[in-house]
């Protein structure tokens, strides 16, 4: 398998239309090309997603993409799903991306140009100097764009956006690189714990857009804190107080319960 694009799910059955009408074409263009799979992890949802994604994916859909559907009977959180998709993923590179299409999915082929050989992994970045962000609720940007500060000072001044979801990784990247987070530190300690290790970072300068439709799951106080105690651990880290084994052990972050 040569891509595995994992996009987590939880109570968003009003986006799987979208899901259908703008990610699809992209997935069966990148078909063209390669071989794809689509793992959809749906995390404990209550409002019928798991339903709709077997109807709307796993029946009438082009067989030129493989589409698995793996669920959590509880909500786990975002971390959890993400691990559960790359338990499933055969790709040898592999996408996260958000079931509200925040980020267009139909800039999944420009990201991957910027996976070169020389890059490990890419992540979105509308924080980097070309990129942007349009409507986003502004305690969305307050947490996302002061966190992303904090890590530019603690890890790489180079790389604007620590935050997103949106990213494309080497399997030998998932394979290697761990992170304990369950909730919405995920991303960020993954991402971070990588680089920490010497992975290369490359940004996608991306537009972040707001959602349309369905809530966002994240939970603000929970979400803060867990960047914080991460944060704290970096430092001890910096500071050769922690090795890098005890900082990849941070406190489990259940944002989304």
């Amino acid at each position: 398998m040569d891509l595995s694009i994992i996009i987590p799910c939880f109570n968003e059955v009003e986006n799987i239309p979208k899901i259908r009408s703008e990610f699809w074409p992209v997935a069966l263009e990148l078909a063209g090309t390669r071989s794809v799979e689509v793992i959809f992890v749906d995390d404990g949802s209550k409002d019928g997603t798991g339903p709709a994604l077997e109807k709307t994916f796993l029946n009438g859909t082009d067989s030129s993409v493989l589409v698995k559907i793996e669920r959590h009977e509880t909500n786990r959180g975002l971390g959890a799903a993400i691990r559960t998709g790359f338990a499933a993923a055969q790709g040898d590179v592999i996408i996260t991306t958000d079931s509200d299409g925040t980020y267009h999915f139909t800039t999944i082929p420009s990201m991957l140009g910027y996976l070169t050989p020389q890059v490990d992994i890419v992540t979105a970045s509308p924080y980097h100097p070309d990129g942007n962000v349009v409507n986003v609720p502004a305690y969305r940007l307050v947490l996302s764009r002061g966190s992303s500060t904090i890590y530019r000072m603690l890890v790489d001044g180079k790389v604007h956006t620590y935050t997103c979801l949106y990213r494309a990784y080497r399997r030998q990247v998932i394979k290697n690189v761990p992170f304990a987070s369950d909730g919405y530190l995920a991303g960020t300690e993954l991402l971070v714990n990588g680089m920490l290790v010497g992975y290369r970072v490359a940004e996608f300068p991306a537009v972040l857009h707001s959602r349309l439709l369905g809530a966002s799951k994240a939970k603000l106080a929970r979400t803060v804190l867990a960047h914080l105690s991460f944060q704290a651990r970096i430092v001890l880290h910096r500071l050769r107080l922690m090795p890098f084994v005890e900082l990849r052990e941070v406190v489990r972050g259940q944002e989304w319960a």
